[in-house]
C-alpha cells in the first residue's frame, strides 16, 4: 500500500496574490473567513519537510499544493516532491479561489495521487516517528467516529459548515442503519472516551446524525471517497467550489471523513496518544505547553493552531525554536 502526503501552502505576503484576493473580496465578507490569521506566515514550513524526512521516510510521495508561489528554499527537484498549482488540478471555472474548501474538496483530481493519502495543513507537524499503521490499517483510514451534537454559533461561519455537512450526510445515509451495520466500529474499545460518548448518544433513536467530533490533525483519506461524494452531491460541491471565500453555504473536507464513517471505511482508533491540537493564544502557559510538547516529543504529531495571538512574533519565535531543537538538520527538500 502506497501512502502519499498532501499539504497546501499560501504565501500571505505575495503582492500579486494579495491584489487578486482583494479584487474578489466582498465588502461584507465575514472577517473570520478572510482574516490575517488565515494567511500569515509562521516561517516554519521547512520544519514540516524535515519532519517528514526524519519521521516518515516511508512516504511514497509529497504533493505540495500552492496558488503559484514557491518558497525560495524549496528544492523542487527532490525525487519525492511534486509542486501542484491550483490550476493543475482545480477546474478553471472555480479559479481563482481563496477558500480552503474548493482546494480540499478537489484533491482527488491531483494527477497520480494514490488511493491512500494523508492530508496535512501547514500547521500540522510530525514530531516523532510515525509508521503507515498510524494512518491506515488493513487498507482503511485510521479514524474515530464519535458523535457530537453541533452547538449553534451565529458568529462563526465554520459552525454553519458543520451543520451543512450533516444535512448533506443525512440526505444520503440513515443513522439507524449505519450504527446497526457498523456497530463494532462506532462502539470500539480502541477509543474508550469515544466509546463512552457514543454509548451516551445511542439511546437517542434518531434517524439523522447530530454531528461528529473532529480533531484538528492530519486527515486520512481514500481518493475513491472523494469521487463517491462528488457523484452523490455534484450540485452542492460544484456550488461550494465556486465560492471565492468561505461561505455559510459551504461544506468542507470533513464531509469526506463523515462519508467514510457512514460507509464503514475506517479503522477505529483514538487520537489521544497519537497527536494533539493546541489552540494558541497569548496565555503564557498555553505557549509554554505547546513548546514542551514539541521539544519533548510527547506526541507523534501536533497542530499549532493560529488564533488570537497578539504577540505574534514572540509566539512564532518560541514555537520555531522548539521545532529547531528536534529538527536542526536540513532535509533533501531544501536547497
Amino acid at each position: 500500500m502506497k501512502i502519499d502526503f498532501v499539504i497546501p501552502w499560501v504565501d500571505g505576503t505575495d503582492l500579486k496574490w494579495i491584489n487578486d484576493k482583494n479584487k474578489y473580496l466582498p465588502e461584507n465578507q465575514n472577517q473570520i473567513s478572510a482574516s490575517e490569521e488565515r494567511y500569515r506566515s509562521w516561517d516554519n514550513l521547512q520544519y514540516w519537510f524535515r519532519a517528514v524526512e526524519k519521521f516518515a521516510p516511508w512516504v511514497n510521495h509529497i504533493y505540495f499544493v500552492t496558488w503559484g508561489h514557491i518558497p525560495e528554499w524549496l528544492n523542487t527537484d527532490a525525487e519525492k516532491l511534486t509542486v501542484v498549482k491550483h490550476r493543475d488540478y482545480i477546474p478553471e471555472k472555480y479559479l481563482p479561489t481563496f477558500s480552503a474548501n474548493p482546494i480540499e474538496l478537489n484533491l482527488h483530481r491531483i494527477k497520480n495521487l494514490e488511493e491512500h493519502f494523508v492530508y496535512f495543513n501547514d500547521d500540522f507537524f510530525l514530531i516523532d516517528q510515525v509508521c503507515p499503521e498510524d494512518f491506515f490499517k488493513d487498507g482503511l483510514p485510521c479514524d474515530y467516529a464519535v458523535e457530537s451534537p453541533i452547538t449553534p454559533n451565529r458568529k462563526d461561519v465554520f459552525n454553519n459548515i458543520l451543520i451543512n455537512n450533516m444535512v448533506l450526510l443525512n440526505s444520503q445515509f440513515s443513522r439507524k442503519d449505519v450504527l446497526k451495520k457498523w456497530r463494532r466500529k462506532f462502539y470500539s474499545l480502541a477509543d474508550l472516551k469515544g466509546l463512552m460518548t457514543n454509548l451516551c448518544m445511542s439511546p437517542l433513536r434518531r434517524d439523522d446524525f447530530f454531528g461528529f467530533a473532529y480533531s484538528h490533525l492530519p486527515a486520512n483519506f481514500l481518493k475513491s471517497t472523494f469521487e463517491r461524494v462528488w457523484n452523490d452531491n455534484y450540485e452542492i460541491l460544484d456550488k461550494v467550489s465556486g465560492n471565492k471565500f468561505r461561505s455559510t453555504d459551504d461544506v468542507n473536507q470533513y464531509i469526506i471523513s463523515n462519508y467514510q464513517y457512514a460507509m464503514g471505511k475506517f479503522s477505529p482508533r483514538g487520537w489521544a496518544k497519537v497527536g494533539e491540537a493546541i489552540q494558541l493564544n497569548d496565555i503564557e502557559d498555553n505557549i509554554s505547553y505547546a513548546c514542551d510538547i514539541i521539544s519533548g516529543q510527547k506526541k507523534k504529531m501536533v497542530c499549532i493552531n493560529d488564533s488570537e495571538v497578539h504577540s505574534f512574533e514572540r509566539t512564532r519565535d518560541r514555537i520555531n525554536r522548539a521545532l529547531e531543537k528536534i529538527l536542526p538538520e536540513k532535509s533533501i527538500f531544501e536547497r
